[in-house]
């Protein structure tokens, strides 16, 4: 098969829509659409239910693209190994992170980098850390730096850098921050400004109520934690967000304890660095992680 006409393929099923995958891969729809009637003619079968503007795969479409995956992910390998035969460490290295890691974690990392290995072409991206798994999991780009996730899947390997310590906060003018300490029956009294709850963050913070047959009032949900903290400060609701965020001190920590219990609560999330086993890790990459992990255990 031409690996063109595959790339093709998984561009379609990825996007649901020709004219999406062919921006994707700057080529015109009419190209695209005669790469996957091509790989449809030699296979013969049909990939692809075209209804309207509707795209969706057929049962031959759903068994064929986990191995076409493979198969670009495996090609993918084979030019870098190639490539790696240069002495000197450079191309392009694609690094997917989250908004949140990119700005508290990553600038000295960077930095140091790109001084380190001037001929190497940083390309990052920003997306949540859901989705930059499913980036890394297709292949799609050398490293992912980003939250823990529940759903963890073989052939993804995954590396914790930073335990980030969360803390639950306020503002100075909530009535939370005005006591010396608070319980979680007090926390359930007001409303929370937390991520969505398909993030592990808010998972965490929901078991922990639900551990203690609380029911969480999350008022308002958004992805963003440089918003959640702008409306926290404003005096929106209470929340909980990493300790590093918080050295500006706009923010209260709430001393927030089990009742009758002298131990303050906890909760830490891990940071970590994720990377296709089945994909030819670059030098760049390689250097990138090493150096990853040097500053993580600094």
């Amino acid at each position: 098969m031409d690996t063109q006409n595959l790339k093709a393929f998984v561009e379609v099923a990825a996007a649901r829509s020709f004219s999406a995958a062919a921006d994707r891969l700057h080529v015109t729809q009419p190209a695209i659409s005669k790469r996957v009637h091509l790989l449809e003619r030699q296979l013969g079968t049909l990939l692809f239910d075209r209804i309207g503007r509707q795209v969706s795969l057929t049962e031959a479409g759903r068994t064929l693209l986990p191995h076409a995956e493979a198969i670009l992910a495996r090609m993918a390998s084979a030019r870098q190994a190639l490539a790696d035969l240069d002495a000197d460490t450079k191309g392009t290295l694609k690094i997917i992170t989250s908004h949140h890691i990119g700005l508290h974690r990553l600038p000295r990392v960077l930095r140091e980098f790109s001084e380190r290995y001037p001929l190497v072409e940083l390309d990052i991206g920003f997306m949540d850390s859901e989705e930059a798994y499913a980036e890394v999991l297709k292949g799609h780009c050398d490293l992912g730096i980003i939250t823990q996730v529940r759903e963890q899947h073989d052939t993804v390997c995954t590396r914790t850098l930073w335990k980030d310590r969360l803390e639950f906060v306020a503002a100075p003018q909530h009535p939370l921050s005005q006591r010396v300490s608070v319980d979680l029956e007090d926390l359930a009294q007001y409303p929370a400004l937390l991520p969505e709850r398909r993030f592990h963050t808010t998972q965490l913070v929901e078991e922990l109520f639900a551990s203690h047959e609380l029911r969480l009032n999350i008022k308002l949900a958004t992805n963003y934690l440089e918003t959640i903290k702008a409306l926290i400060t404003a005096g929106y609701a209470w929340g909980v967000l990493p300790r590093s965020m918080l050295e500006d001190r706009t923010l209260a920590v709430l001393d927030v304890r089990q009742s009758g219990s002298e131990q303050p609560l906890s909760l830490t999330r891990n940071l970590d660095c994720i990377y296709h086993r089945q994909r030819q890790m670059s030098k760049a990459a390689r250097a990138f992680f090493d150096l990853l992990c040097q500053h993580a255990e600094g």
